[in-house]
Order: structure tokens, then C-alpha cells, then sequence
């Protein structure tokens, strides 16, 4: 169920490594929460140099939004976030604090996937992920 969606300035670096940072954030998401990595999804947008912005200036670091199902501890989304930032940064020579990432928490009830909706998140032994 996770989605991890990057936003990367046209021209960097990153898209020459959209399938090594799948691979790593598929990983990461799999080490950290105990998913199997059949069910992470990555997607990268490409936009033109001058689209993303802060504090109303152009920025040129990349920028992800990630769905998990809601009910991960604090704990959990940290592992999650250093975790991918830092295999971003260690595949794309990114500096980390040119990275902003973000996690967005859904209900399990919200998503279907292989006709299927996703039961919420248990930290019981031997639940669902």
C-alpha cells in the first residue's frame, strides 16, 4: 500500500536512478514496517527548474510525499524518513538537507489494492502489515 511519490527538478541527477531508489525505499519500507515489498509503490514526476518553491523562491532539491496506512508509531515514520532520505542521499549524492520528504497517514479502509481493502495496521505478531 505505501506510495511514495518524488517530485525532482528536470535535469538533476535523480531520474538517471529512479529504479536504484525504488529498490532502496522498497528496502527501507520493508526493513521498518515488516511489508513485503510487493506492496510499495514508487513514482517520480519530473518538473522544470523553477517549480517547487519555498517560502515563495524556487528550491532545485527533490521533494516526497509517501501514503502509509495510518497507525504507525512516531517511532516508526522517523525510521521511515531517515531511512529513505538517507538511501536518497547516499544513490544521488543529494545533501540531506536539500531533501524534503514527507509522510501522509491514511486508514487501511481508504485504499484497495488487488481488489482488495487493506485491513488497518497491527503491531500484534503474525498481523498484517
Amino acid at each position: 500500500m505505501p506510495y511514495y511519490q518524488f517530485t525532482v527538478p528536470a535535469g538533476g541527477a535523480t531520474l538517471r536512478y529512479k529504479a536504484e531508489i525504488a529498490a532502496a525505499v522498497t528496502k527501507v519500507h520493508s526493513e521498518v514496517t515488516g511489508a513485503p515489498g510487493t506492496y510499495v509503490h514508487c513514482s517520480f514526476a519530473e518538473v522544470p527548474p523553477g517549480s517547487i518553491f519555498v517560502a515563495g523562491k524556487p528550491v532545485t532539491g527533490p521533494r516526497m510525499v509517501g501514503l502509509i496506512r495510518d497507525g504507525r508509531s512516531t517511532e516508526v515514520r522517523a525510521r521511515l524518513l531517515h531511512g529513505i532520505a538517507d538511501a536518497w542521499c547516499a544513490i544521488t549524492g543529494d545533501a540531506k538537507e536539500d531533501l524534503a520528504l514527507f509522510l501522509q497517514e491514511i486508514p487501511g479502509a481508504n485504499v484497495m489494492e488487488d481488489g482488495v481493502i487493506l485491513p488497518e495496521v497491527t503491531e500484534e505478531p503474525g498481523a498484517i502489515y
